[in-house]
């Protein structure tokens, strides 16, 4: 994220906390793992078709992100009282039910005409898990055409116990924008995420963590922009069903043309991150090939007219890429450009952490410290995000990459991989 593109900077997965000089906020994610992360045989894989298609918003037949009104209608829809839709969303958001069968507390004949009409939870199962030695723990989840999704949960942990829990979701099976410096674009891109594919990754992450998720940023793989009906629809769920806070939740993008006004006009609390990665127009085409249609310009206008519509700080976030990016001249440059649009930012600088095949180097702490020190020096408020569990050399995007570009065979079935200690992950 995830961002998206970012890295997710290595983005699901080089664990990374921001650090504003002198503080610790948990932020953006990115994950990458070495070869030697992932000890279990792969399975064979082919392409199940070779014409991706982009997924409905919304598969009607899937429980998971109904809203408990549209629940309680389709109980009276079949036949049942409208009770039992308060009882369906107290199993699927409560209970975490993954499959009808599981709904023990409704009659049997309810159970047995959701299942005769077709209606499923939308639950996937995890094909793979990579865990780290700080406690963050990485997913891939087999979605039901047999694709595979990166999540994350990323704890923060104290003597008696996680006292936040961060879900960095995907939003699209890889991504069509294809940054230079991340692992997700280099996998290429398949279609869409339904909402209940995004929901299901938050709940996917408290099963595996036995503790509920307080912070949610997508920055996993793909852009939210390219999403943003699926995206606004899962928004909805994980704050009104999933009681998840707006204010406790971040969506990331690298820019798409108009969809920030549009997200803008929904007047969210969440937190919009935009990845910029670059002071000028000139320098961040060549990072993010994208920008060519978006030019720097517009998209500070765009960001200016969102914190006016929201009153909404917007955070940007900025990849440190050695000798490209990094120098005390971009960090003046950077802070010229934000204070000729405004006064209500923040950017959260990653230091880049090196993918497989990349050209790009991860800058020295000094270059790090004193980039941050230049925009500091300029009234922009900075923050380092630190990487945990960087031995896993966790880039988003690298994971799903290692064991699939293309879909998997459906008899496939993935082993929960153990790693030792050394193995870890980090978003």
């Amino acid at each position: 994220m995830m961002t998206t593109t970012t890295n997710t900077i290595a983005m699901l997965h080089n664990l990374v906390f921001t650090v504003p000089i002198s503080r610790m906020v948990v932020r953006r994610y990115s994950l990458s793992t070495t070869a030697a992360a992932i000890s279990t045989a792969v399975p064979s894989l082919k392409p199940a078709s070779s014409k991706p298609a982009r997924a409905p918003h919304v598969d009607s037949q899937v429980l998971l992100g109904m809203s408990e009104p549209e629940l309680q209608q389709l109980a009276i829809k079949l036949g049942q009282e409208g009770y039992r839709g308060k009882q369906l969303h107290h199993l699927i958001y409560k209970r975490k039910a993954k499959q009808v069968e599981d709904f023990s507390n409704l009659p049997q004949t309810f159970r047995k005409e959701l299942v005769e009409s077709g209606y499923k939870v939308g639950r996937s199962p995890i094909y793979q898990t990579v865990t780290a030695t700080d406690g963050t723990i990485k997913l891939l989840l087999k979605l039901e055409d047999n694709l595979l999704i990166e999540t994350v949960g990323i704890p923060v942990q104290e003597e008696k116990g996680i006292t936040r829990l961060t879900a960095c979701v995907s939003s699209q099976v890889g991504c069509p924008l294809r940054c230079s410096f991340c692992a997700t674009g280099k996998g290429g891109f398949s279609r869409n995420l339904q909402r209940h594919e995004i929901i299901e990754q938050v709940l996917a992450i408290e099963d595996v963590f036995k503790h509920r998720v307080t912070n949610v940023v997508f920055m996993g793989m793909g852009e939210p922009m390219l999403n943003l009906k699926s995206v606004l629809d899962a928004h909805r769920c994980l704050n009104k069903d999933i009681e998840i806070g707006q204010r406790m939740i971040t969506i990331s993008t690298v820019g798409v043309p108009n969809t920030i006004k549009k997200l803008a006009s929904h007047k969210l609390q969440s937190t919009l991150a935009v990845s910029l990665h670059a002071p000028n127009q000139s320098l961040r085409e060549k990072i993010v090939p994208s920008a060519k249609a978006y030019p720097l310009e517009a998209i500070m206008s765009d960001c200016r007219d969102y914190f006016q519509e929201t009153n909404r700080r917007v955070s940007f976030e900025y990849a440190l890429l050695a000798g490209v990016n990094d120098s005390v001249e971009n960090a003046l440059e950077l802070a010229e450009l934000l204070r000729e649009w405004g006064k209500t930012y923040h950017v959260n600088l990653i230091p880049y952490n090196p993918i497989e095949g990349s050209e790009y180097k991860r800058p020295y702490k000094k270059a790090v410290l004193a980039f941050a020190a230049a925009l500091e020096s300029r009234k922009i408020t900075a923050s380092v995000r630190q990487t945990r569990g960087l031995e896993a050399n966790a880039a988003c995007g690298q994971l799903r990459n290692k064991f699939q570009k293309s879909p998997l065979l459906a008899e496939t079935d993935g082993q929960e991989s153990k790693p030792e200690a050394e193995e870890a992950v980090s978003c």
